[in-house]
């Protein structure tokens, strides 16, 4: 995205300000910063016309692998089909072939002396009817399973699953789509009204594709939409470089990239310090909890611990010892349930109990 003039700053659109700009600064406006040299071997795969969302799902193996399973069972339908029309319509077609070309009859050989025009009309309708239905069957139904397969441009979702299998902990990597278009070659960090617009487009496109909302409801695999595509190739090698212990996988929670011709790789980590990021992480880790205690039958529990939670916190004078009486009687609640709170937390949420309390 490169810098056409010297500009003072950023501003609005949720790209912080800066009194330099991208002109005469050595480093971007905050939020962005120029991405860690850490991350080169994964940057330098990537397209620079393009922006990329990177986060880490922590949705459990087997779920993931249940939601794989409906496009490959769809993709099996579609190429089973395929398959069944290619063994009904060939010999239609040898044989139309055979009597339109070399003059040889059959059944598909009609003769206008011996049909009326409405006879001919619905022989001609029938046949463009069936032609029309298997040019689109080849162009745009044929290419389904071929791509889901074998992916010649970014990788395939069955090369990558090959490849990285079913985790617990899985990055994805999200590729901006033809809206791109509208950011790519300009500066968004210039006041102008150009690098304004381009920034504001930017900043919605992002804050809707990382909503904590959305990938907390959401499994990664089903984060693609008309703004947004996987990048199959950069999720295999987000993930090779995690398994050989060169990026660390916090290095992709949540993580904006795009090319600028200034900085370079820019890099906007949406789970940095500050407030938001802060109420974000909260809600991340309440959403893991109650699915947590959704998939063990106790989501009764959640909805109880939030009515504790809210009648203690509106009650005022919420002092340390008055905490420490909620946190007791939240323990009680869940093991008269049969839930170690403290165990379940950890596990359900990787954070300490006592944020939940």
């Amino acid at each position: 995205m490169a810098p056409k003039k010297t500009s003072k700053g950023a501003r609005g659109g949720g790209g912080g300000t800066s009194s330099s700009g991208s002109g005469g600064a050595l480093e971007p406006p905050k939020p962005f910063r120029i991405a860690p040299d850490s991350l080169k071997p994964f940057t330098s795969s990537l397209s620079k016309k393009h922006v990329y969302i990177a986060h880490v799902d922590q949705k459990p193996a087997s779920f993931k692998r249940k939601i794989f399973s409906v496009p490959i069972l769809l993709n099996a339908v579609v190429f089973a089909a395929f398959l069944w029309r290619m063994w009904y319509i060939i010999p239609y077609y040898v044989a139309l072939l055979s009597s339109s070309f070399l003059g040889y009859e059959n059944s598909t050989t009609i003769r206008m002396a011996d049909l009326t025009y409405r006879q001919f009309f619905a022989v001609a309708g029938r046949r463009t009817l069936t032609f029309l239905f298997d040019f689109l069957m080849a162009v745009f139904v044929w290419p389904w399973p071929i791509e889901f397969v074998f992916g010649r441009k970014h990788g395939s979702p069955v090369l990558w699953r090959t490849a990285v299998g079913f985790r617990d902990k899985e990055i994805y990597v999200r590729r901006s789509r033809s809206w791109d278009t509208q950011v790519s070659g300009v500066d968004i960090f210039s006041e102008k009204p150009q690098g304004n617009e381009a920034r504001e487009i930017l900043w919605g496109m992002v804050r809707n594709a990382t909503s904590p909302m959305l990938l907390q409801e959401k499994t990664g695999y089903l984060t693609m939409n008309g703004d947004w595509d996987l990048d199959w190739k950069a999720m295999v090698k987000a993930t090779t470089l995690v398994d050989k212990k060169e990026i660390p996988v916090d290095a992709f929670r949540t993580l904006v990239l795009f090319h600028h011709d200034k900085f370079g790789w820019v890099a906007n980590d949406m789970n940095a310090s500050g407030e938001n990021a802060q109420e974000d992480e909260r809600r991340r880790q309440v959403f893991a909890f109650r699915d947590a205690l959704a998939a063990v039958g106790k989501e009764n529990l959640f909805y109880r611990w939030i009515e504790v939670i809210q009648f203690e916190t509106q009650q005022g004078g919420f002092t340390q010892e008055r905490q420490l009486k909620v946190a007791q009687q939240i323990r009680d609640l869940f093991k008269e349930n049969g839930v170690d709170f403290d165990e379940f937390w950890k596990e359900a949420v990787g954070s300490d109990p006592s944020v939940g309390l």
